[in-house]
């Protein structure tokens, strides 16, 4: 089983907490089993990789369709 991470950020920032499209982003992923570790710039969930990009895609459909202006996603495979 090959494992990644993907840390990512969701824009417009909402000072304060989180805006619709921040919520909708990370429902989508947890939806499909997944942690999401929120940080105060940026959150990451980690998986199987077919997992984790399958719920990337969700993310950022349901941020974009929620009003997200920039979606930033890095993904980080495991090598060993």
């Amino acid at each position: 089983m090959r494992r990644c991470t993907v840390e990512f950020v969701i824009e417009p920032f909402t000072e304060g907490s989180p805006g619709p499209h921040v919520v909708s982003g990370i429902d989508a992923m947890e939806a499909r089993g997944l942690a999401v570790s929120m940080g105060p710039f940026g959150s990451s969930v980690a998986g199987e990789v077919g997992d984790v990009l399958d719920a990337a895609g969700a993310m950022v459909a349901a941020a974009v369709e929620s009003g997200a202006h920039r979606v930033l996603v890095d993904v980080v495979t495991d090598t060993s």
